[in-house]
């Protein structure tokens, strides 16, 4: 897609309801007069502070058209009447926030700064000295837009401490606190109370699809790992929905359009329970969400009978493609390493471990709108653009 091109000419039109503006490659798109104004720019509009709104939708007339609309040094130029003032758009910020085009087409599609991946991605696993993450704004950036563009990111040569992964997750947002604490220990136990605390194998999965909504940031942080096994797994579930919408459009349908039930019960203090589509989609299509953890399915009880047993077809399908070697990136964590996983989309497993030796990980959950507004500050900085 063309880039911030350059405004040529405005056009009132519709009687004064709308504006059509011409790019130099030709490209036309329209915008409303109450959508310009609503947006509108200035610091009577919008707080020179923080950017929030300071009218509301009554603030503006309800009899508001465009008198008048010019191209002047690249920005588009509106007289709007009843008020009797002129507004200011940048063409850049106009080109990016058009809404006068087509609709996608396909169910799944996907936001451009996201890539899916299959096992070709161990060759290329973004990865990050923990110490540069934090000292140098350049490699953090590059590491989060990692995160945003493929939902995993490794990191390395970070202290052996109790605790650490706590400064990771401090880099680009806060820790999120639940029923298993701030930080949860990754080991064995006896009795306990869940099964990743154990040193069982454990199939590809989402972390807590049965709260609502679901941690959408997982960090897992090495100290011990001289115990046989407990290789970790990762696999992109934005790229196993996809395969599955090739092979069986119905199937992908049906796990989109009905809600799938989940629930933990923790030692008679803790029942959560959530109702939401394995594969989860916009209004629009767009893939937004993968939730899937076999020991955390309650009964579904959403599907039509008649649908039940497709359902049941998809669903096991889409087991099978999580679990194909071809889809994953298999990798064994040292002491110091951790690895960041976008629990809405990329799924983590791990093999049994057992033996002499020891498999100490600490883990926390966090929040992927702190992650993005970490980035998204970052290269505003990169690009010098204050917007």
């Amino acid at each position: 897609m063309l880039e911030s091109p350059m405004l040529e000419t405005a056009d009132v039109i519709e009687g004064g309801d709308a504006v059509l503006l011409t790019f130099r490659q030709g490209i036309r798109r329209r915008f409303h007069a109450i959508w310009l104004r609503d947006n509108a720019q200035d610091a009577a509009t919008r707080s020179p502070d923080n950017g929030q709104r300071l009218i509301g939708l009554a603030d503006i007339p309800a009899a508001l058209r465009l008198s008048a609309a010019r191209v002047e040094a690249g920005r588009l130029i509106v007289a709007m009447a009843p008020e009797g003032r002129e507004f200011a758009y940048d063409a850049a910020w106009l080109w990016q926030h058009a809404y006068d085009r087509e609709p996608p087409r396909q169910r799944g599609w996907l936001d451009a700064h996201r890539a899916t991946w299959d096992a070709s991605l161990a060759e290329r696993l973004p990865s990050a000295d923990i110490t540069a993450l934090g000292r140098d704004d350049a490699t953090k950036r590059r590491w989060l837009a990692d995160i945003r563009r493929y939902g995993i990111g490794k990191l390395t040569g970070g202290p052996i401490t109790d605790g650490a992964l706590l400064e990771v997750v401090a880099q680009f947002g806060f820790a999120r606190e639940t029923n298993y604490g701030r930080v949860f220990e990754v080991r064995s136990e006896i009795a306990p109370s869940n099964l990743a605390f154990t040193g069982l194998g454990l199939p590809a999965h989402t972390d807590n699809p049965y709260r609502d909504p679901v941690p959408t940031l997982q960090l897992l942080y090495c100290l011990e790992n001289s115990a046989e096994g407990g290789d970790n797994r990762v696999v992109d579930g934005f790229r196993a929905a996809q395969r599955l919408r090739e092979e069986s459009p119905r199937g992908f349908e049906l796990l989109a359009g009905y809600c799938a039930h989940f629930e933990y019960r923790g030692r008679g203090e803790v029942c959560l329970r959530a109702r939401r589509p394995m594969i989860e989609l916009a209004p629009d299509g767009e893939l937004i969400g993968i939730r899937f953890n076999n020991r955390s399915a309650a009964p579904f009880r959403d599907v039509p009978y008649a649908d039940m047993a497709d359902y049941y077809a998809a669903y096991r399908r889409l087991g099978e493609l999580l679990e194909s070697p071809e889809m994953g990136v298999t990798f064994k964590l040292a002491p110091g390493e951790a690895f960041l996983v976008d629990n809405t989309r990329v799924l983590h497993a791990r093999t049994a471990f057992s033996g002499e030796g020891s498999r100490w990980l600490q883990g926390c959950y966090a929040d992927r709108d702190g992650l993005l507004s970490t980035l998204a500050c970052l290269e505003a900085a990169a690009t010098g653009d204050d917007a």
